[in-house]
C-alpha cells in the first residue's frame, strides 16, 4: 500500500450519520456497544442475540430486534457479526448466503482464524456480497466508548465503504491487506497483549515480593519505556485482584490457538508466544476462564507458591 493509501485508510475519532439499514448478529459485551453507537448514529439498526438481556438493551438504545439471525439479516444494506468463535460465525454466515442481498456489505468484526474469514470472503464473492474481516482491540471499554483499533482485511473499495461504520465505533482503523489480513493482525496483537499481561503480572510479584511500593512503582513504569495500555487501564484492578471480565481467559485462551497456528502457517518460531499460551491455559485450567485476562496474575501468583488473592 502506498503512503498516500496508508494515509487515507488510518483515520481516529471521526463519527458518521446516516440511515443505512444494517443487521447486527451478537450483541455481547463487546457487541451490544458498538451496536448502540451505530443507532446513536442514525442507522436503523435490527440486532439478534441468544441473551435476552443484551436483546432488551438494544431496544433500550433505540434499535430493533430479530427473532433469529436469518431475520436480522435480510433485507440489509450491511450486515455485521460479532462472534465468540470460527463455528458461530460459519452458522450465521449461511444465513447470510441465504437471506443477505446481491450487493450487501458484510463485516465480520469477531476474531477467529484467517482461513474462516477467507472462507467467507470466497464464498461471499459468489454471492455478489462485498466481505471485510475486521477484528478489533480495546476490550469492553473500548468498545463502550467507541475507541476501538480495527484492523480490516479485504479489498480497498470494500473498506473505503465500511469506513463511516468503523469510525463510528472506533477510533484507529486501517487497511492491513486482502481478506483474512484482518485476523493475522488480531493474532499479533493478541500475543502482545498476553505477553504483556504475563510479565506484568510478574513485575506486581517482584516488587510485592521485595517490599517495594507496588502502586507507585507502576505508576513510575506506566511513565517510561516500560509504559503500555494495559498498565495504563489495568495497573490498579490488578493490583486489586479485581478480575471482572472485559475481555475472558476463554476467550484469548482461543486466540492464543489461532496463533499458534498462524505461526505453523508461517514458518515462524514464536517461543515467547507458546510460553504464553501455557499460561493462559493453566489459567483455564485452574478455573480462571471466566476471568479477564489480567488474572495472568493468579498463575504467577500460582507459580510462586502464594495464595490466590482474588
Amino acid at each position: 500500500m502506498s503512503e498516500a493509501s496508508r494515509s487515507d485508510s488510518v483515520r481516529g475519532g471521526g463519527r458518521a450519520t446516516g440511515g443505512r439499514k444494517i443487521g447486527f448478529v451478537g450483541l455481547g459485551i463487546m457487541g451490544g456497544p458498538m451496536a448502540g453507537h451505530l443507532v446513536k448514529a442514525g442507522h436503523e439498526v435490527t440486532g439478534f442475540d441468544l441473551s435476552e438481556a443484551s436483546l432488551e438493551k438494544l431496544k433500550a438504545a433505540g434499535g430493533a430486534t430479530a427473532g433469529s439471525a436469518a431475520e436480522a439479516v435480510r433485507d440489509k444494506d450491511i450486515v455485521i457479526t460479532m462472534l465468540p468463535q470460527d463455528e458461530h460465525v460459519e452458522a450465521v454466515f449461511a444465513d447470510v448466503l441465504e437471506h443477505a442481498a446481491e450487493g450487501t456489505l458484510y463485516i465480520d468484526f469477531s476474531t477467529i482464524t484467517p482461513k474462516t474469514s477467507r472462507w467467507t470472503a470466497t464464498e461471499g464473492a459468489k454471492k455478489g456480497l462485498k466481505v471485510l474481516d475486521a477484528p478489533v482491540s480495546g476490550g469492553e471499554a473500548g468498545a463502550v466508548n467507541a475507541v476501538l483499533s480495527i484492523m480490516v482485511g479485504g479489498s480497498q473499495a470494500d473498506f473505503d465503504a465500511a469506513l463511516p461504520i468503523f469510525e463510528t465505533v472506533g477510533k484507529v482503523v486501517a487497511l492491513v491487506g486482502p481478506n483474512g489480513a484482518g485476523q493475522v493482525v488480531k493474532a499479533a496483537n493478541q500475543l502482545v497483549v498476553g505477553g504483556t499481561y504475563a510479565l506484568v503480572a510478574e513485575a506486581i510479584l517482584l516488587m510485592e515480593g521485595l517490599g517495594a511500593d507496588a502502586e507507585a512503582g507502576l505508576d513510575v513504569l506506566a511513565g517510561g519505556l516500560a509504559g503500555s495500555r494495559i498498565l495504563e487501564l489495568k495497573r490498579k484492578s490488578m493490583l486489586e485482584r479485581s478480575f471482572a471480565p472485559g475481555f475472558r481467559i476463554d476467550l484469548h485462551h482461543k486466540d492464543m490457538g489461532i496463533i499458534l497456528n498462524a505461526a505453523r502457517d508461517a514458518d515462524v518460531s514464536i517461543p515467547m508466544g507458546a510460553l504464553t499460551a501455557q499460561l493462559i491455559a493453566a489459567a483455564r485450567a485452574m478455573g480462571h476462564g471466566s476471568l479477564d485476562h489480567s488474572a495472568l496474575l493468579l498463575v504467577a501468583e500460582a507459580l510462586s507458591g502464594k495464595g490466590s488473592k482474588a
